[in-house]
């Protein structure tokens, strides 16, 4: 459902839902969503061909604070370094192949979603 206006928790959210269907829509295999341990959070985690894909979303109503890329902080980065290879590890995937994508999310007034996939920002 569009709606025009969100708050911060339901944007967020809202990201995240047209995330994972834009993903499912490319083949990629939703494997867990907000995966949470001590250390943080990985939003989305995927299987694209054997590849396990964590996914940072970052949805933003407009760039004036910057993009949702800029919000991926080198902190951010080893963050989600680490939180990789704790999911690998837990999961007893340890040596697969993994990546870690971020989906930028813009939304408008309108309640319409502009989404950017950059795979393996890390």
């Amino acid at each position: 459902m569009k709606r025009a206006h969100y708050s911060l928790k339901e944007l967020g959210d809202a990201g995240e839902e047209e995330v994972s269907r834009y993903l499912q829509g490319v083949g990629l295999l939703i494997v867990d969503r907000n995966w949470r341990i001590k250390g943080g959070e990985i939003d989305l985690i995927c299987e694209d061909r054997g590849v396990i894909v964590f996914v940072e979303v970052k949805t933003r109503r407009s760039n004036l604070f910057g993009t949702p890329f800029d919000a991926i902080t080198p902190d951010k980065a080893l963050r989600l370094q680490r939180l990789a290879l704790a999911w690998m590890t837990l999961s007893h995937r340890w040596g697969q192949d993994y990546r870690i994508d971020a989906v930028g999310v813009w939304i408008n007034s309108t309640g319409s979603f502009e989404l950017e996939h950059r795979k393996a920002v890390l």
